[in-house]
């Protein structure tokens, strides 16, 4: 599952990929093309349970990132930044609104709006010429043979352009399972979900004016939306301890760094969530489909444990912080039982019981 960054040039976008991947990007060559990379899921669960257990060994979730070139009229013209996105399963655009006169901005001055707005007007147009084109040709192909197949695409491609020429994203359409193969291979952009990641000072991490006025925009195109400052949370990378770390969110007003909010969003426009299993041998934290089963969740831990799957004992991250310990929550009667039925929720801790 990737998540593709974007957006126009100096925006930090660079900067923050750096930081959540810890890729370091010195080759100007590679301004034209994607550059892989993967995150760790920054939770301050985890980082509790690995203080609770103490175990030889932790790990956490990763996903992985991919650096996309930006977007300006040379990459549009050439068309292979669509396709680059149309790859990608989510969208994270980094939108510039901080101010700095030693950093150039491609439209002579700081919009974030302005610039938010263009880009997504970029990405319409691509979905809308590839329909119109694809309209056109369905349209001969049915003039000469009447194919049930066809003409049901050709309706649907029809709605898509409706939708469309309001200026409005695929993502908001919702479709039929038959559709929904109708346009699988397709690389339509605007039905992925996307993550706004709005670059700001420090001074304006806590401008609820700015959020509040992209929130009212984005609501409405169902995409998310999220303060960031580049400048800060590579001020954040450097420090060595994570008691340094908090000290310094502290003294800022920040519960939890932006990088930790990003990377729960990115999980939320893949849809997924996060499960753990603990233990003094190891804290692990896992990710899986919203809405799985046990078993199915067991199967991203082992597939033999999907094979075998008994049963699962499940525990609540809330409770066990609240209790403080295994021992507690079972004298609390806590600690559940849940069969093949059971949905997954996203803090859950689990231990498989299983036979193969």
């Amino acid at each position: 599952m990737k998540v593709g960054i974007i957006g126009l040039p100096q925006t930090g976008k660079k900067t923050l990929f750096q930081i959540l991947s810890g890729n370091e990007i010195k080759e100007p060559s590679k301004a034209f093309k994607p550059i892989p990379g993967s995150a760790d899921i920054l939770d301050s669960r985890f980082n509790k349970l690995v203080e609770m257990y103490d175990p030889k060994k932790n790990v956490r979730a990763r996903i992985d990132l991919v650096l996309l070139p930006k977007i300006e009229n040379e990459t549009i013209s050439k068309g292979e930044i669509f396709r680059d996105i149309a790859d990608m399963d989510a969208i994270c655009h980094v939108v510039r609104a901080f101010q700095d006169d030693a950093i150039y901005h491609a439209q002579g001055s700081v919009d974030s709006k302005r610039d938010f707005e263009m880009v997504n007007s970029e990405l319409i147009m691509h979905d809308q010429i590839f329909v119109e084109k694809r309209i056109e040709r369905l349209e001969t192909m049915v003039k000469k043979i009447k194919d049930e197949d066809q003409q049901k695409e050709l309706v649907l491609m029809n709605k898509l352009k409706d939708i469309l020429e309001t200026e409005k994203p695929l993502r908001l359409i919702e479709l039929t399972d038959d559709e929904g193969k109708m346009i699988r291979s397709y690389p339509f952009i605007t039905r992925k979900k996307m993550v706004i990641a709005v670059n700001v000072s420090e001074e304006d991490l806590e401008n609820e004016a700015l959020l509040s006025s992209f929130k009212q925009s984005c609501e409405t195109l169902d995409i998310e939306v999220m303060l960031v400052s580049a400048k800060v949370e590579a001020e954040i990378a450097l420090l060595d301890t994570q008691e340094e770390k908090d000290e310094f969110l502290e003294g800022l007003g920040i519960k939890q760094t932006a990088l930790e909010s990003l990377t729960r969003l990115c999980l939320k426009s893949l849809n997924l969530i996060s499960f753990f299993t603990v233990g003094k041998d190891e804290v692990r934290q896992w990710l899986v489909r919203k809405g799985a089963k046990a078993p199915k969740a067991a199967g991203v831990i082992h597939s033999d444990l999907e094979r075998g799957f008994i049963r699962a004992e499940v525990f609540k991250y809330n409770d066990l912080m609240e209790q403080g310990s295994e021992a507690e929550l079972k004298k609390a009667g806590r600690i559940y039982v849940q069969g093949r039925d059971y949905v997954v929720e996203d803090g859950d801790i689990l231990n498989i019981r299983f036979s193969v």
